[in-house]
C-alpha cells in the first residue's frame, strides 16, 4: 500500500465514510493517476479540467457518475494532500431530471412470475414489498425479520441510517417458503450466497440485478426495468393507495422529503385528480367550413 493511499484511507476511515465509497473514491484517485502515468499528488488543475472532459467526451459517463469522481478527488486534494480546490475551474456537471420507469401492478405481477426461479422470485417480492435497495437486500439478516410486529429491520441503509419496513403477510409466507427450501440453514444471512446458496456469505448486488433483468425479459416487459424499478413502483403504488408522502420518506429512508416528492409525478391518482386548464374554457363553437 501507497503512503498516498494509507493516507486516504484514513482519511475515509476518521469520517466514517461508507465501504462502497470507500471503495469508489479510491479507484477513482487510482484511474486519475493512471491516467496521467503520474504520482496524483503531482497532478493539478489542470489535468483534473482534462480528465473531467475526458469522462464526458471519451467514456461517455453520465453527470451522476462524473459529479462522484469529481466529489473524490476534490476529497483527495482538500482532506488527505491539504490543498486548496477551486469550484470555479471544477465545476460540478448539471444533471438531467428523468422521470423513473414505472410499472403497473399487472406487470410486477408478470415480473415476479417470470422468475428463472423460486429464490429469485423471492427477491424480487421482497424487493417490491419493502422497497429497499438492492445493497440493502442482500445485507438483510435472519435476525431482521421481526414477524412479531411484521417489520423488517432495515440496518446500515444507505447513510448509515437504520429503519423499518412493513412485513407484509405474503412475503412472510414467502421467507418462509424459501428458508424451509435452502439446502443450509443460514445463522446470519437471509439470502446466503454461492450457486447452492450455503456460503457463510450475503449474496452479491449483481445476483440481484441479474434475477429482476431476466425475469423482465421473460416477462416480455418493454420499459427498462432493474431492481431500483421496484423501489419506484413501491412508493408510487404506496401513494395512490393514499399513504402520505412522510410515511413513504421514512420507508424510503430518504433524507429530504424532497426526494420523496418525485412520485407525485408518477402517481396516476395525482395526475388524474388535477384537471387541464382547457377543461374549464367555454370557447364558442366555430362555424364549419364552407366546401
Amino acid at each position: 500500500m501507497t503512503r498516498l493511499r494509507k493516507m486516504m484511507l484514513e482519511e475515509l476511515e476518521r469520517r466514517n465514510y461508507s465501504e462502497a465509497t470507500t471503495r469508489c473514491y479510491i479507484r477513482t484517485v487510482e484511474d486519475f493517476s493512471r491516467r496521467f502515468k503520474r504520482s496524483p499528488d503531482c497532478l493539478g488543475p489542470e489535468h483534473i479540467r482534462e480528465y473531467q472532459a475526458e469522462l464526458f467526451k471519451q467514456r461517455k459517463l453520465s453527470p451522476g457518475t462524473v459529479t462522484q469522481r469529481l466529489a473524490a478527488l476534490r476529497f483527495f486534494y482538500i482532506k488527505t494532500l491539504k490543498k486548496a480546490w477551486s469550484i470555479a475551474e471544477t465545476p460540478y456537471p448539471k444533471k438531467a431530471f428523468r422521470l423513473p420507469s414505472i410499472l403497473s401492478q399487472e406487470e410486477v405481477a408478470r415480473l415476479i412470475d417470470a422468475a428463472l426461479t423460486p429464490y429469485h422470485r423471492t427477491l424480487l417480492m421482497t424487493l417490491y414489498a419493502t422497497g429497499v435497495r438492492r445493497a440493502e437486500l442482500t445485507h438483510l439478516k435472519v435476525s431482521d425479520i421481526d414477524s412479531k410486529r411484521m417489520v423488517i429491520h432495515v440496518q446500515g441503509g444507505k447513510g448509515r441510517k437504520d429503519r423499518d419496513v412493513m412485513l407484509s403477510p405474503k412475503l412472510l409466507a414467502a421467507l418462509r417458503e424459501h428458508w424451509r427450501g435452502l439446502q443450509r440453514k443460514p445463522s446470519v444471512w437471509l439470502f446466503p450466497g454461492n450457486r447452492w446458496h450455503t456460503a457463510d456469505t450475503p449474496i452479491t448486488t449483481k445476483v440481484v440485478w441479474d434475477a429482476c433483468k431476466e425475469a423482465a425479459q421473460r416477462a416480455g416487459l418493454q420499459k427498462d426495468v432493474h431492481p431500483h424499478t421496484l423501489r419506484h413502483c413501491f412508493a408510487t403504488h404506496l401513494l395512490e393507495a393514499g399513504a402520505d408522502l412522510r410515511t413513504i420518506q421514512m420507508l424510503l429512508g430518504h433524507r429530504d422529503l424532497e426526494e420523496t416528492t418525485i412520485y407525485l409525478h408518477l402517481s396516476e391518482r395525482h395526475l388524474s385528480a388535477t384537471g387541464s386548464p382547457l377543461d374549464s374554457l367555454e370557447p364558442k363553437d366555430r362555424p364549419p367550413h364552407n366546401e
